[in-house]
């Protein structure tokens, strides 16, 4: 059953118009109606769309990376940084786009006690784990750029590692809420991705979010957080394909150039944790 709360925080993809629970769906006045999984996750979905989500092998290895604890410091920088931009006095829940497990809008819900959340992903999978990631957290599988949120439902937003269309998280975070953007910087992962050929980033990130954002959010604060574990390789292959060089990755190259490497092998995580506020 999805908490009033959290009905809240949803619409019609179709109509925009408000939701309720039916038992096995959510439906809106006007009759269009969304089945509930299983697991506890909804598809809110005005159209079907050809953009690549996150395969049920990505979302595991995400999964085991998380249960490892080879993230808790990104988490943790989350979560704070959430919780130092909470506004009490701006209504609304907490909205992870890109959310993948729901790990880092349960550890912000988990501090936030007052507030209910919303996990959007495009992924089936990573939806139907976020809606086990915490009691006051709804999965939902839906496209970045057409959230079925009603405008200003959102006191805090949440990007991790995720897309972030500028003009729809201005239009679901509340005036006076705040949006928290976890990036990579260009130290992240470099050892990584030098030996092993990955993916590489993009310098100009950080000068182009924050253009990007300026017309509706102002920066307020940003950190960066870097810490260097040594994983086993299995962690590593883990790691590799969590993230868009899964996509590109064939697992026996990939095996040999691990081969290469020390086990366990000194990775070194880097990222900027910013926050912005809506004006």
């Amino acid at each position: 059953m999805f908490a009033d709360r959290i009905l809240g925080l949803l619409r019609c993809p179709v109509c925009t118009a408000g939701l309720t629970d039916a038992g096995r769906a959510l439906v809106c006045p006007a009759g269009h109606s969304f089945d509930i999984a299983r697991q506890g996750s909804v598809a809110l979905l005005a159209r079907p769309t050809r953009l690549a989500a996150d395969s049920p092998a990505m979302v595991g290895e995400r999964a085991a990376l998380i249960e490892a604890g080879v993230l808790a410091p990104l988490v943790d920088a989350v979560a704070e940084a959430a919780t130092a931009a909470d506004a009490r006095g701006v209504p609304g829940g907490v909205l992870d786009v890109g959310a993948g497990t729901g790990v880092y809008a349960a550890a912000v819900l988990d501090a936030l006690p007052h507030r209910y959340g919303v996990a959007v992903d495009l992924s089936t999978a990573a939806a139907r784990r976020a809606a086990r990631a915490h009691p006051r957290l709804a999965g939902v599988v839906a496209d970045a750029r057409d959230l079925p949120v009603p405008d200003g439902s959102a006191a805090l937003a949440i990007s991790v590692f995720a897309p972030r269309p500028a003009g729809e998280l201005a239009r679901a975070v509340a005036p006076g809420g705040a949006l928290v953007v976890a990036a990579p910087l260009p130290a992240h992962l470099a050892g990584l991705r030098r030996d092993l050929g990955l993916i590489d980033i993009d310098a100009g990130k950080r000068e182009r979010l924050n253009d990007r954002f300026a017309a509706d959010f102002a920066p307020e604060a940003e950190r960066e957080v870097a810490w260097s574990p040594e994983l086993p390789h299995p962690l590593v292959r883990a790691l590799v394909l969590s993230g868009p060089n899964a996509v590109h990755a064939d697992p026996a190259r990939l095996d040999a150039a691990l081969a290469g490497l020390p086990d366990p092998a000194p990775i070194g995580f880097a990222v900027r944790v910013a926050v912005l506020r809506r004006r």
